[in-house]
Formats: C-alpha cells, structure tokens, sequence
C-alpha cells in the first residue's frame, strides 16, 4: 500500500466535517489529525532523498488537504536540497489551493533558498508587489525563523511595499513579522512602527508590539 492510500484508508469522515469547518470549508479533508497524519507517513518521509516534484504536484491536485500537508511536509525534510531553481515550483504551489495553512509552511521554505541563494531576494522583491496576496504574504513572512540574520534593509523594502493594504492576511503578516523580528532587534521594531504608524493597520500594529 503506497502512502495515498494508506492515508486514505485512514479517513475519518466525522473527523473531516470539524477539520473542513475550521478551515472555512475551503477544502475537503480526509479526517487525519495532524499526529496521525504524522505517524502514518513517518516511514515514508523517512525514505525521500530528494526532492520529487511529481509527487509533489500530484499531492497538491488531489483534492483532499491532508495531500498538501504530506507534500509540505516531504519539502521542509528536504529543504537543505533545494536551491534557487526550485523557487519558481514553490511560486506554483503558493498561488494553488491557497490558504494560509500552506503558504506559512512554504513562506519558510523560501526564505531558506533564499538565505543560501540571495539572488532569490529580488524575486521575494517582486512577490512583494504582485496583485495575489498569497506571493505578498510569502514575501512579508519569509524571514520569520532568522533571528540575527534577518537582513532588515529587506524587510523594511517588503513591509513599505504592503502598508495601507485593507487585507487581512496581509496586516497579520505585517504584525507577524514585526513581531518576530521584535525579540531581535526591538529598537528596529519600535522605530519602524513609529515611522510609519500612520499607515500602519490597526492589526499589524497590535501583533507588531506584542513583545516591545
């Protein structure tokens, strides 16, 4: 039995109602709790040596959640593999399916590549700007796990380009990243939220100070 169906041969119908509804009913789900999902496929993730993008592409077509989850799994296994020809596949999976539960697990993934590959901040660069708020929000947030090497030129070039924006998930990705960036260098934080306050949501500016 090859891991799809091993988990769907797991699925929970009950379990699925609840896991869509929280989700805003905005995919079908199999029912697998997170854990579970997780021991179903250790022994499978614990196989892959590299990246394959087919079965990546063939979990994000399938239309149960639970299949995007497996194939962001397998890529944060095997993010050390990845280099900035991968950019563009990831591109694909942000602004497919989208929902934040996807994008937060691919945003980090990125800003890996692009930790080791700096080319790929002009690309983040452009996502900044672009009219799907899926690639925004992947720019905003993809140094959320650098601490001191957050390169913060950057991260004020992306936050500039989103203020004013009347977007949920934008402002939380604003506030989030402050946020983040706060536990490193509060000063940078508190001087850029007193800079720019006036354009600044409401919601970034309460996540943003959350630690100042």
């Amino acid at each position: 039995m090859d891991v799809i169906e091993t988990m769907r041969a797991a699925a929970d119908p009950a379990q699925a109602a609840g896991m869509s509804a929280y989700m805003r009913d905005q995919f079908p789900f199999l029912g697998i709790p997170a854990p579970q999902r997780r021991r179903l496929c250790r022994s499978f993730l614990k196989a892959q040596k590299a990246v394959d993008w087919e079965f990546i592409f063939k979990c994000w077509e399938l239309p149960e959640r639970e299949f995007q989850y497996l194939a962001a799994d397998c890529l944060v296994k095997l993010k050390a593999r990845l280099s900035a020809e991968d950019v563009p596949h990831l591109r694909r999976l942000i602004i497919t399916k989208s929902w934040w539960d996807t994008v937060d697990a691919l945003d980090m993934i990125v800003g890996e590549i692009a930790l080791r590959h700096p080319q790929v901040n002009e690309t983040l660069l452009q996502w900044s700007v672009d009219e799907n708020i899926w690639l925004r929000r992947a720019a905003i947030d993809h140094q959320l796990a650098r601490r001191e090497k957050t390169d913060a030129a950057l991260l004020e070039r992306i936050l500039l380009n989103n203020l004013g924006s009347d977007e949920f998930f934008i402002n939380k990705a604003i506030g989030w990243s402050l946020r983040e960036y706060s536990k490193t260098d509060p000063g940078w934080v508190r001087d850029f939220m007193a800079g720019h306050k006036e354009k600044m949501a409401p919601l970034s500016m309460r996540e943003g100070s959350k630690y100042l």
